[in-house]
């Protein structure tokens, strides 16, 4: 096994974002809907470590949610 494939990376995917008091968001149980600042055609942010790495779609796969890269960011574009 190669030391590439023992790196361990978090991914994040930001379909949006909101501001909420902190007692609305105590309040919340399961089942909440947050309400975001986007919208079905936006686009999200994908990133790796916290760096912003690509941008995306939201699509369906079967029965699970996924993201389709539709763009990646290189440090030239930051």
């Amino acid at each position: 096994m190669s030391a590439v494939s023992k790196v361990v990376v978090e991914i994040s995917v930001v379909l949006g974002k909101t501001n909420l008091p902190i007692r609305q968001l105590l309040k919340m149980g399961r089942g909440a809907v947050i309400d975001l600042d986007a919208h079905h055609e936006d686009e999200c942010m994908i990133y790796a470590n916290g760096e912003l790495i690509a941008k995306g779609e939201v699509m369906m796969v079967g029965e699970k949610i996924g993201i389709s890269i539709t763009e990646m960011i290189s440090d030239l574009d930051l």
